[in-house]
């Protein structure tokens, strides 16, 4: 099996970016944050920009941005039960009426799915000028 070493180093381009905006935007919304949101960041972002290598340009935009919100959501649950339920680390717990065992909520979900369409188009033009892949060609409808 061949290693392509330039895939290798645009996916950890890719995600020290992700990384770093989620961490940013949890510090910003919470005033602190937590390594492991770092490594969900890189983690969230790579997925969304895997929406348009897996599906079409054809795709509608506010789809992808469902489907993003979406992959997110499930990202976040699964590091939730990982790090806040079974490591006990208590690193986030949605207490409003609309969570799920306390790791995600209906409206952070919302949240994810228009911040999703933010990551997507950022992943597509980064993408375009760093790794000169296709430029990004959305269909909003």
């Amino acid at each position: 099996m061949k290693i392509n070493i330039t895939q290798i180093l645009k996916y950890l381009f890719l995600g020290l970016v992700g990384g770093s905006i989620y961490y940013g935007i949890e510090v910003a919304y919470r005033g602190y944050s937590h390594w492991t949101m770092y490594c969900l960041g890189a983690i969230c972002f790579i997925c969304l920009g895997l929406i348009n290598v897996v599906l079409s340009w054809e795709t509608p935009l506010w789809l992808q941005g469902l489907i993003g919100g979406s992959i997110i959501s499930v990202l976040e649950l699964i590091t939730g039960i990982v790090v806040n339920i079974n490591l006990h680390w208590n690193v986030w717990n949605y207490t409003n009426p609309t969570n799920f065992m306390g790791q995600i909520s209906l409206y952070s979900s919302i949240g994810w799915c228009f911040l999703s369409l933010v990551g997507i188009v950022l992943d597509d033009y980064l993408r375009y000028w760093i790794f000169h892949e296709t430029k990004p060609k959305y269909k909003l409808l």
